[in-house]
């Protein structure tokens, strides 16, 4: 259909590796010691997948870089975080959105996260796990928090 609007998750699609796998990718769920998330709400541009929703940081594997270096340098990058030895999880497909396998990691960090200089998006902000359901998620970064969230009770 010409000139419908791209889905919420629209945005460019990653190239596949090389081994015909999908896409990799990385992002972190980062606590602090009260138990709060640092969520990132993207930008509301349409060239993105999931314009304008809060997420948390994290992005696509560099040509030949596994998933937790790209997490360390994304960390850098989108948010000036240096993190130590970020945790894996489990890995989340974005099937409505980039396509992208990505693996979740767990990491701390404690400060004010509007110090934080903001690489990419519009603003970076602490949240209770009692706050998640009134805010728009993409629907994989909502299950992998709720997952989380279970897993750490």
């Amino acid at each position: 259909m010409t000139g419908a609007a791209p889905p919420p998750g629209g945005g460019a699609r990653p190239v596949a590796p090389r081994d015909g796998g999908p896409a990799r990718g990385a992002v972190a769920v980062i606590v602090n010691p009260r138990g709060e998330l640092l969520l990132h709400l993207r930008d509301d541009i349409e060239h993105i997948a999931w314009p304008g929703h809060w997420s948390v940081l994290g992005g696509g594997c560099d040509p030949g870089e596994d998933p937790r270096t790209a997490i360390v340098r994304e960390l850098r990058e989108e948010a000036g975080l240096e993190v130590d030895d970020p945790t894996a999880l489990f890995d989340v497909t974005d099937v409505h959105g980039s396509g992208q396998l990505l693996t979740v990691f767990l990491a701390t960090w404690e400060g004010d996260a509007a110090t934080l200089p903001l690489g990419e998006g519009v603003e970076l902000r602490w949240f209770a796990p009692g706050d998640l359901a009134r805010l728009t998620m993409p629907p994989f970064i909502r299950r992998a928090l709720e997952r989380y969230l279970a897993d750490h009770a």
